[in-house]
């Protein structure tokens, strides 16, 4: 039995996440459509597609990493053709490669790296409408850097998240950077692991401190339970950028 890993890139607009489980079980999946092809490659019905990072409804992927067993004898540049071939447009396999039996995508990921871009204008693009979140005024990049400071380190995620069932909700944030100019605005989080729509809360408040309605202060607060995060940020300004082994 191989062991195969994929890097693949993905616009996530029309589809209802990495996976969907439970009541909600969607086709309409990034992963399911790439199963479907593996099914039709391999001829092996029970295959199982492990992911890097599981993001969520309307984000994207710059490269998320999966991994999945086979006993197909097709070499990695043949399964990296055959799927892109039988792929939609909105996915694409960058990388095949084959690894030890042991490797999980998901299992074995040391951490993971989300960036959000927003974009700043009077008029929106037609262009990037899809792909940022945009503002019509210049946020604060100062004090979301200085409320951005308090979030790094191991916390308890719990008032940061929308996860209903978790083992734990401590994390790590290695680091948060808000970069950019008056014309795009980016935040990258860089953390040991996101509970679900981690990251879209995270930024959605660091945004919101930006524009003056909360204060950086509040970070503290809500930690604390005193106070609720913002909503969360718009998904499709959201990239995984990264997950690392």
């Amino acid at each position: 039995m191989r062991n195969i890993k994929l890097t693949i890139e993905y616009d996530g607009s029309r589809y209802q996440g990495w996976t969907r489980l439970g009541k909600e079980e969607s086709n309409n999946t990034v992963s399911n459509k790439i199963i479907e092809v593996l099914r039709k490659m391999s001829g092996e019905y029970l295959i199982e597609l492990n992911c890097g990072c599981r993001t969520e409804v309307g984000v994207h992927a710059y490269a998320q990493i999966a991994n999945f067993k086979t006993e197909s004898k097709m070499d990695v540049l043949e399964i990296k053709h055959y799927l892109n071939r039988y792929l939609p447009m909105d996915i694409a396999i960058t990388e095949v490669e084959e690894v030890p039996e042991r490797f999980h995508a998901q299992l074995n990921a040391a951490s993971k790296t989300y960036v959000y871009r927003m974009t700043i204008d009077d008029v929106p693009s037609v262009f990037d409408r899809k792909y940022t979140y945009h503002c019509f005024k210049i946020p604060d990049k100062r004090v979301m850097q200085q409320a951005a400071m308090l979030l790094i380190g191991t916390h308890d995620f719990k008032n940061f998240s929308t996860a209903k069932k978790s083992k734990s909700t401590e994390r790590q944030i290695f680091e948060i950077e808000v970069y950019g100019d008056t014309e795009e605005m980016q935040i990258l989080i860089h953390a040991d692991d996101f509970l679900h729509n981690m990251a879209r809360l995270i930024i959605g408040t660091l945004m919101d401190i930006g524009f003056g309605t909360r204060r950086k202060e509040d970070i503290e607060e809500i930690f604390a339970g005193r106070q609720l995060a913002s909503a969360p940020c718009d998904p499709k300004g959201l990239y995984l950028q990264e997950v690392a082994y």
